[in-house]
């Protein structure tokens, strides 16, 4: 097995890897700079199989990748238009972000029909809820960002997948590799699984090639909406995007031999290829572009897709437990009660169920510090929380170190404003 790394290297990440690879007589993997363990095949790994495709590789997220979009507009032209901290917020008034959320505001798109008549059937099953998520964000590290360039130009850049129609998808078929119903109810394996795999040209493995596809093509859709919505947000048009997945499968040519390349948190980088990559909340962004050379070919042309954890969320936010209250609809009001009351505060408003944490062990961040330290930075944080704080990942500076043999930073982008979902948003699945 011929395994390159960058940066310090994680054994259990690496276990992980060369486990996944012995197991399809794998002769290429890769460990980017930013890489951390994952379910099976670590985040941050790349691996080149002649004659399999691997759904545990490819992941839960399907095509969960990067989209930015330049404007001509400057941090004065944001000022004009109310201030950031007043787009961040219609921002997050419009779009949706969470776990299984709805889009506030419905979109069409081709993709759509696409899976109404999905080649493989039982996806087909999944029309309804794809159609009612289209144009939503997830919980986790995904984002919507206004950032501002070394030209004093604002981008737009958004980080998210195939939402629920991608998880689906996928549970799918680690339910079929076990012997299981597409809509069965399959036990996630432990994090240092096997991988599976389904070998090229069998029928799951057809099948799973065709899937995966149309949820990458959704996944390109919700960026590509999500994206158009803030720009209408801003009254403006994109001057130049960059969009990736860093979340999937490709049929590629690498050593003068054909491979399917599994790419889990890993950004495609061929030469003169764009990509972006984000930062942590409080941290800068890039657009890079892949470079020629002996490094580039043997990363398999891939480079980072942010800048990697170096903390569990649970020892960042501390332990919690969940539980379903009733909250008021108002926006603005954060009160929650055990029954179904209207909120005196604001009784025409309604109440609906969400999910409450209780804090059961504390974290080591300090929240509250993070959001005064942003303050002071000129960063305009909208949701997250503890488990993303700017400590709990290594500095993208560092991770785009190691691999500069084989990239080029073409744009670096400052934060202006931050949109992620609540830190009181539950999801079982974040990475």
């Amino acid at each position: 097995m011929n395994v390159k790394t960058f940066g310090p290297v994680d054994e259990r990440s690496l276990a992980q890897l060369e486990r996944c690879m012995a197991a399809g007589d794998a002769e290429w993997g890769v460990l980017c700079a930013d890489h951390h363990p994952g379910y099976s095949q670590p985040i941050g790994g790349a691996i080149a199989y002649e004659g399999y495709v691997s759904p545990s590789g490819a992941g839960y997220d399907i095509g969960c990748g990067n989209k930015a979009a330049r404007t001509l507009l400057t941090r004065e032209d944001l000022d004009a238009l109310g201030g950031v901290e007043s787009l961040m917020r219609e921002i997050t008034r419009r779009i949706s972000f969470g776990m299984g959320v709805p889009a506030q505001e419905r979109a069409d798109h081709p993709v759509l029909e696409r899976i109404r008549n999905a080649d493989f059937a039982p996806q087909r099953k999944l029309a309804q809820g794809a159609a009612a998520q289209l144009g939503t964000v997830g919980s986790g590290n995904h984002y919507v960002n206004l950032m501002e360039d070394e030209e004093g130009y604002v981008w737009v850049g958004v980080h998210f997948g195939s939402r629920g129609f991608g998880h689906k998808t996928a549970s799918g078929f680690l339910a079929l590799a076990a012997g299981l119903p597409f809509d069965g109810k399959v036990t996630e394996g432990k994090m240092d699984s096997p991988p599976v795999l389904f070998e090229v040209g069998s029928e799951l493995g057809e099948s799973y090639v065709a899937a995966m596809e149309l949820a990458g093509e959704y996944a390109y859709a919700g960026r590509d909406v999500v994206v158009a919505k803030v720009l209408e947000i801003l009254g403006v048009e994109a001057v130049h995007q960059v969009h990736n997945h860093h979340n999937f499968a490709w049929r590629e040519e690498h050593f003068g031999r054909t491979y399917w390349v599994i790419r889990k948190g890993c950004t495609p980088a061929r030469p003169g290829q764009e990509g972006f990559v984000g930062g942590s909340m409080g941290d800068e962004s890039v657009i890079l572009e892949g470079v020629a050379g002996e490094e580039a070919e043997e990363s398999l042309f891939s480079t980072v897709h942010g800048a990697g954890r170096v903390m569990s969320r649970s020892r960042a936010a501390g332990r919690v437990r969940w539980r379903k209250r009733w909250a008021c609809r108002n926006r603005d009001c954060d009160r929650a009660f055990g029954t179904n009351t209207p909120c005196p505060d604001h009784p025409q408003a309604g109440v609906k169920k969400v999910w409450i944490e209780e804090q059961l062990k504390p974290g080591v961040v300090d929240w509250p510090a993070v959001l005064a330290r942003l303050r002071e930075q000129g960063i305009v944080l909208v949701g997250g929380g503890a488990d993303e704080a700017p400590e709990v990942y290594k500095r993208l500076p560092d991770v785009l170190g190691a691999h500069a043999a084989s990239i080029r930073v073409k744009h670096t982008l400052r934060p202006l404003g931050v949109a992620m979902a609540g830190r009181d948003v539950h999801d079982p699945y974040k990475d």
